[in-house]
């Protein structure tokens, strides 16, 4: 948690008092033909109120002013996501007051803003302050492929050597921590699981191919079209002595999702990953929690206000929206401005250090409380929650809801694999993004082993559950007051009368 410095709050209250001398004389009567200055612009990238038609009935939100994007060290990247879904398809994007308003697509985040080199090797993300490599090739064939993909012990090695070697003249390239990685994601990408053959035309990564260099699994490896696992340095924090091995999250730029990966595969094969190494910005993915002592945490990095509880129930990813507008309705926690938060949002307040295993938390700050509940295998455990966030699929559209799992991550397995019926395992770990389908039309992939039916898909058998819990975020606005975590205040903007 970062503190103020005596120092820096004398500081703080110099800047105070200048701006409300400034203030007052900007706001005393103006000779002739002068007007009163105008408001403030906003910066670039910074949210604007919705501005659709409001029905009567429900209340507007009050316009917010996001923190400028300059001062925060972990600015959240917009999703890219322009489209709205109802719980299956595209539709027009809602009004305020109508089903399955405040969804991704109507909330304007900071857009991506890349930079390439001259050279062409590296790309600078001007949001995060993060530099990438622009391409996995790391052979330096020009070539993607399975030949390219390294172990952890690999990857870790590599990005050591392009320090080393100081490469585009620098020394501090490192393997990205999964939240530094996930800032890439770009949800306007469509995943294609299950599909058969070679072509990929109509696929769309979920990764900026404008910018940065791309390749499905290589199928002539006998890879699958979705094997595009990009390695992290964040490693699951499981119990040693009841983990069979550890798994490393990494982000699929193919099917668009976090999965805590085990490192060595059935046939006792160590697991490879594509690598794009990082450097700058070392307090990306550092979370400066404050607690208002409200009810409500703002994360002074990011700039986005919570809610320190979250819903007490699970829901449908429809019913998930509409419970936002009723907090909202109500002006919960003096605000009605809350929103459903999108993917990369509620990713950015996962703690990668705690899990129900070792910490017997959910993995978040314990400044946060979090609802457990028992799972379908009778352990405690902790929810996952919904972000407004569509996982678009190339052959079902907008049926499924990105949702992020801060308990395990679990899926059924037959262990062992004779076994006749399934047991539910942590597969991909608490820190997982996943997708559910948003209503409760769930698959079944067999029998539990305590005779209940057990719903799933894929091959670890993703536990299906269409609903899941809900937590609240807003911009924390510079209309509040607050203290940024580098001691700067932020005043009101009050127009003169």
């Amino acid at each position: 948690m970062h503190r103020i410095s005596s120092s820096r709050i004398w500081q703080m209250i110099l800047f105070v008092s200048l701006s409300l001398v400034l203030f007052l004389i900007s706001c005393t009567p103006t000779s002739a033909g002068m007007q009163p200055p105008s408001r403030p612009t906003l910066p670039p990238n910074v949210p604007s109120a919705v501005p659709a038609q409001v029905p009567s009935a429900v209340p507007a939100p009050t316009p917010t002013t996001a923190l400028p994007q300059s001062i925060l060290t972990y600015p959240i990247v917009d999703t890219g996501q322009t489209t709205c879904y109802d719980s299956q398809a595209v539709i027009p994007c809602p009004d305020v007051g109508s089903a399955f308003y405040g969804q991704d697509a109507q909330h304007n985040g900071r857009t991506p803003s890349y930079m390439l080199s001259e050279n062409g090797l590296t790309v600078t993300d001007q949001v995060t302050g993060l530099t990438w490599e622009r391409s996995p090739d790391t052979n330096g064939d020009n070539t993607i492929n399975v030949n390219d993909k390294l172990t952890v012990s690999g990857a870790e090695a590599y990005c050591a050597n392009l320090s080393s070697t100081t490469y585009q003249g620098y020394n501090d390239w490192r393997l990205p921590s999964i939240k530094e990685l996930y800032s890439l994601i770009n949800f306007q990408g469509t995943d294609p699981s299950g599909v058969s053959g070679t072509d990929t035309s109509s696929f769309i990564p979920f990764i900026d191919t404008n910018v940065f260099i791309f390749s499905y699994g290589d199928t002539s490896a006998n890879e699958r079209l979705i094997d595009a696992q990009y390695a992290s340095s964040t490693f699951y924090a499981t119990n040693p002595s009841g983990s069979p091995q550890p798994k490393l999250f990494g982000v699929n730029f193919a099917d668009g999702r976090i999965k805590g990966y085990d490192l060595y595969l059935p046939d006792i094969a160590e697991k490879t990953f594509f690598v794009q190494c990082v450097r700058g910005n070392t307090d990306y993915g550092v979370n400066a929690f404050v607690d208002h002592g409200d009810q409500t945490i703002t994360d002074q990095a990011t700039g986005l206000m919570w809610s320190q509880s979250d819903s007490g129930m699970a829901m449908t990813w429809q019913e998930a929206l509409a419970w936002v507008a009723a907090k909202n309705a109500e002006s919960y926690l003096g605000y009605n401005d809350w929103r459903l938060p999108n993917a990369k949002e509620l990713q950015s307040i996962l703690d990668y250090t705690r899990s129900p295993d070792t910490t017997n938390s959910a993995a978040i700050d314990p400044i946060f409380e979090a609802t457990a509940f028992t799972n379908e295998g009778g352990e405690t455990d902790w929810p996952s929650y919904w972000s407004s966030t569509t996982h678009i699929s190339l052959h079902n559209g907008g049926i499924y809801g990105v949702y992020v799992a801060f308990g395990r991550a679990t899926g059924w397995m037959k262990r062992p694999p004779s076994a006749s019926c399934y047991t539910l395992v942590d597969v991909h770990g608490a820190g997982a993004q996943r997708s559910d389908p948003k209503t409760g039309n769930l698959q079944q992939i067999g029998q539990s082993c305590d005779g209940s039916t057990a719903y799933g898909f894929g091959p670890q058998g993703d536990v299906l559950r269409s609903r899941h819990y809900v937590r609240l975020v807003r911009d924390a606005a510079s209309d509040s007051g607050d203290a940024d975590i580098q001691g700067r205040v932020y005043l009101p903007l009050v127009a003169c009368s």
